[in-house]
């Protein structure tokens, strides 16, 4: 493991786009509530809805803690998305 990384800190935008905005708009609402109560020690995320796009803002204190809420995000949005087809079926 590397001690004295020159990486201060991890940001992205992540922008999902999806079918219309009705679909954007229930997966946000579905997923908000985890955003807004994840663990923020060494990493943030926000959660913004416009239109049929969900952007995420990640900023990370370091690459580990930059990929774990990534692999977040993509749980939440991935298990709405499951559930949400499955009540469309």
């Amino acid at each position: 493991m590397i001690d004295n990384s020159p990486l201060e800190s991890v940001k992205s935008e992540i922008n999902i786009e999806f079918e219309n905005s009705k679909q954007a708009e229930i997966i946000y609402d579905s997923i908000i509530l985890e955003f807004q109560t994840a663990p923020d020690y060494r990493s943030s995320m926000d959660l913004t809805l416009k239109d049929n796009c969900i952007i995420i803002n990640i900023d990370a204190q370091d690459s580990t803690s930059f990929r774990a809420s990534v692999n977040s995000a993509i749980k939440w949005i991935n298990l709405s998305l499951q559930i949400n087809n499955l009540t469309n079926i």
